[in-house]
């Protein structure tokens, strides 16, 4: 039996039943009024950066437009201008708030078959990775291990969005809001 000690997966586990969520996850969460608890990091008027609740690697975000759609191609001008601008702040607050060597990139496009679990509405994963992040684990136990809970990779992150030229902060518990540029 693989065993990982994970603390803060009670939260998980403990849930409130009320909590789950109805229809599309990147629809439902940047509705909802708590911005930590969604996970939501950062917010501009047609995208927002959500971190990844099954992380590859510590600071890993999801950048997501607000329309519901499923295909690159189908966003207009101004959906794809603020997707794209929010991709680079979170490579920025990713670069200032964890430091990687590097990132991945990547976006599951044409349906199942390519492989994401959300399907038909569009987002970007951007993963940090660090020399020498995958080892042992996974290749001998198929164990990934992260090594930072996910409240404080929230924090880190934020703090590090709000450090951004246009970054507005209303509360402890809210995301960094930016307006088109």
């Amino acid at each position: 039996m693989d065993q990982v000690f994970a603390p803060w997966r009670i939260e998980w586990v403990e849930r409130d039943d009320g909590a789950a969520i109805d229809g599309c996850p990147f629809c439902v969460l940047p509705e909802r009024d708590d911005d930590r608890a969604s996970r939501i990091v950062a917010r501009s008027e047609r995208a927002f950066a959500l971190l990844n609740n099954y992380p590859y690697n510590p600071g890993h975000v999801m950048v997501i437009p607000r329309v519901h759609e499923g295909g690159f191609t189908a966003l207009d001008d101004d959906d794809l201008l603020d997707h794209a601008r929010l991709k680079q702040r979170t490579m920025r607050a990713l670069d200032d708030a964890l430091g990687p060597d590097g990132l991945n990139t990547g976006m599951n496009l044409g349906g199942s078959a390519a492989g994401g679990s959300i399907d038909d509405h569009l987002h970007t994963h951007v993963v940090p990775r660090w020399e020498g992040d995958t080892n042992f684990m996974p290749v001998v136990s198929d164990t990934k291990v992260i090594v930072e809970a996910l409240d404080d990779t929230w924090e880190r992150l934020r703090d590090a969005f709000a450090e951004q030229e246009g970054a507005r902060v209303a509360g402890d518990d809210d995301a960094v809001r930016f307006s088109v540029e």
